[in-house]
């Protein structure tokens, strides 16, 4: 049955996906942790979540503190406190299998926003990040189009020191909104940014998106920063502050370091 979409700014849906009733439909497979797709419902509104619980989890060695559900709400607190790119809303709660995340399933529409492709097909308005050979040894390129929403996105990614932020991690929403899933290795002190979105490099920031992040390092200082508290470390909160302010003292997109594989694999 199709169901008419929430706006995520609605309060009805975080409403819904905090205290909707859940209903396991299927496992999706692709994923590396356990991700259910469910329904949920509350008060007669209906929807789809992704439920992720803690339970299902895969330990990794380089994130060793808290759970990777803890990281996707914290992600989505920072997304949500500063303005800064779009995230479903994502809660951590009790599920079928225990505690987990759960978030808002995005509908999505037929853009295409990352993509390998030959050089001459990529679109005027696209970002080239990377020239590569296919395995028939012809020229391709990863490429992303270039929407004020990915640019948002792309410095959401900065901040929360994005470890995979694979092509299929940036979803055009069926509304006309980016939308960035799949959050739980990020927030970590040492710098890890791993990501498709390159394509900006050296351009400067907007005004407006460095307003939000004068906005981000003063909402840390207050209700955000305990917020993140109950999902985080003192220092991985802290770092969330310094990463801003670098961003602030040079605002421009920042280069990929050559100290660490900044782009994942797979990409999608």
């Amino acid at each position: 049955m199709t169901r008419p979409e929430l706006d995520p700014n609605d309060p009805a849906a975080k409403n819904l996906v905090a205290q909707g009733r859940l209903e396991v439909e299927g496992r999706l497979v692709d994923a590396s942790n356990v991700t259910l797709f469910c329904t949920i419902e509350l008060d007669g509104v209906r929807a789809n979540a992704v439920y992720k619980p803690v339970a299902g989890e895969r330990p990794l060695w380089d994130f060793p503190d808290g759970t990777l559900a803890g990281r996707e709400v914290a992600t989505y607190l920072v997304a949500e406190a500063a303005e800064l790119g779009v995230v479903p809303p994502t809660v951590l709660r009790d599920g079928p299998f225990g505690e987990g995340m759960v978030q808002l399933w995005v509908d999505t529409g037929d853009d295409e926003l990352v993509d390998v492709r030959a050089p001459g097909d990529v679109p005027d308005d696209w970002r080239v990040v990377l020239h590569a050979h296919d395995r028939a040894g012809e020229p391709a390129v990863l490429a992303h189009a270039d929407r004020p929403g990915m640019r948002e996105l792309a410095v959401l990614d900065v901040v929360v020191n994005n470890t995979d932020r694979k092509g299929g991690h940036v979803l055009p929403g069926s509304d006309g909104r980016v939308y960035g899933v799949d959050h739980g290795i990020c927030l970590h002190t040492e710098p890890k940014l791993r990501t498709v979105l390159w394509g900006w490099v050296g351009d400067a920031l907007a005004d407006d998106v460095v307003e939000k992040l004068h906005g981000l390092r003063r909402a840390l200082d207050g209700e955000l920063g305990i917020a993140l508290g109950r999902h985080l470390t003192s220092a991985e909160v802290s770092a969330i502050g310094e990463r801003a302010a670098r961003l602030l003292a040079h605002p421009v997109f920042p280069a990929p370091s050559d100290q660490w594989r900044a782009i994942p694999w797979p990409l999608f």
